[in-house]
């Protein structure tokens, strides 16, 4: 397969890895070749990005990641990302950048503190268990909380796409899988479905266990949610 020759008054693409060394393909599936006058900006400096953008054509390189798509990084004219790169530097060894950035992390540290408080609160009212083990209840949600809210986690109590509450469910529910089940030791068979089924029968018995300390019922010593507890 020959590469289609580019075009660099191209728009911005999005494009993904190629099967070939120094490839990519188009979302159409086009094989292309970043030009020989550009280079690869990783992701992680959203600052440095934007700038690039601004200054001519770009590739946004994206891969699959569960069932979103993450950026790597964009192929874009060297000169541009040199550039680029210089001129924020030089804006961030400002004085008044300085005082900016401490008062934009103070704020959102603010903030984050606030969500973190929110989501304990969400998943102690998920848990609602009875009266006799509250304080089981504080522990563990303080440890699903402290597990799924720091920024950058990549854990469903970062997104956006659904409220809070429900969050805080998916959470409790992915930290038992981890901690009260067999699931790390499971051997899954490479069937496209068949974790999810796998994980569906676990949340109903996670759920299942749940109602015990709901409902104030006596539990075993040697119960799996105690040892996970500690």
């Amino acid at each position: 397969m020959t590469s289609k020759p580019l075009k660099t008054n191209h728009p911005h693409l999005i494009v993904f890895p190629g099967k070939r060394p120094q490839t990519l393909l188009s979302e159409s599936g086009e094989e292309l070749r970043p030009p020989k006058d550009w280079a690869f900006l990783p992701a992680g400096d959203a600052a440095v990005t934007r700038q690039v953008k601004t200054r001519g054509p770009s590739w946004k390189v994206q891969v699959n990641h569960g069932r979103r798509k993450i950026s790597k990084g964009i192929w874009a004219s060297a000169q541009d990302i040199k550039e680029s790169k210089a001129m924020i530097l030089e804006k961030r060894s400002t004085p008044e950048y300085a005082k900016q950035r401490e008062k934009t992390l103070a704020r959102k540290q603010v903030q984050h503190d606030a969500y973190v408080k929110e989501f304990y609160f969400q998943v102690i009212q998920f848990l609602n268990f009875h009266p006799k083990y509250q304080a089981m209840a504080r522990d563990m949600g303080e440890k699903i909380t402290l597990h799924a809210t720091p920024v950058g986690s990549g854990t469903v109590a970062r997104t956006q796409r659904i409220p809070i509450e429900k969050r805080a469910q998916a959470a409790v529910i992915a930290w038992m899988r981890h901690k009260v089940t067999a699931y790390e030791s499971m051997r899954i068979a490479r069937i496209k479905g068949e974790r999810r089924q796998v994980r569906r029968k676990l949340a109903q018995a996670s759920l299942a266990l749940l109602q015990d300390y709901r409902q104030g019922r006596d539990t075993p010593k040697d119960c799996p949610l105690k040892k996970a507890l500690g």
